[in-house]
């Protein structure tokens, strides 16, 4: 793995600015995103035969092989970095994009995909805390232009989150002490409330990770 990135600080495991390129990855990045979505959709439902199993290992090995040949460190790779995609192109993250991020909260459209079933045709709630806490921490960021971290997230969960459906979650500062931010944030569904949240974000000093 090759490491590109400047010899400077990232205090927090966060960049320092959000002037980032959104050309990292040239111009199929995001369909490119797109395919391992969906084989992430696709692979949560398979039942392959044995057969299909031994063709995937085979053109998944060698896939692999290839992209080990263009491996980044974390501050230049364009997962994460994508600000043109939904959630920043970080497939570890459910999709959202981004409404409003002002100092008064951040507003959003968030989509749960088949890759995300918890059970019985709805949402992981894991997802669900997933989600709030990448966006509880651009809140947090947002509100003191500088460097949070989590301290603790309590998620209530007030009724199912659908899959495949475009929700509204926002979050937002509701306090703040000192460098302890309290962030609450909603998710829902039309006017159906699915799911709140109690959080604790701590803003980092200078240098800290």
């Amino acid at each position: 793995m090759s490491d590109s990135s400047p010899t400077v600080p990232h205090e927090g495991g966060f960049r320092p600015d959000l002037d980032i390129s959104t050309e990292r990855g040239g111009p199929h990045y995001a369909e490119f995103s797109e395919q391992v979505r969906t084989l992430m959709d696709k692979a949560r439902f398979a039942c392959p035969t044995d057969e299909l199993a031994v063709e995937a290992i085979a053109v998944l090995s060698e896939l692999n092989a290839k992209l080990d040949a263009h491996l980044v460190d974390e501050w230049t790779t364009p997962a994460g970095t994508r600000v043109d995609l939904p959630a920043r192109g970080n497939l570890t993250l459910p999709p959202y994009e981004i409404e409003e991020a002002t100092p008064e909260g951040v507003l959003a459209t968030v989509w749960f995909r088949p890759y995300h079933l918890g059970g019985n045709g709805v949402t992981h709630g894991g997802q669900v805390a997933v989600a709030f806490d990448d966006l509880g921490g651009m809140a947090s960021l947002v509100a003191v232009n500088g460097v949070c971290r989590t301290a603790y997230l309590k998620v209530n969960y007030r009724s199912l989150t659908p899959l495949n459906t475009r929700l509204t979650i926002r979050t937002w500062v509701e306090r703040r002490e000192g460098r302890k931010l309290f962030v609450a944030g909603t998710l829902h569904d039309g006017d159906r409330l699915c799911a709140d949240i109690e959080s604790l974000f701590i803003e980092l000093r200078p240098g800290q990770a």
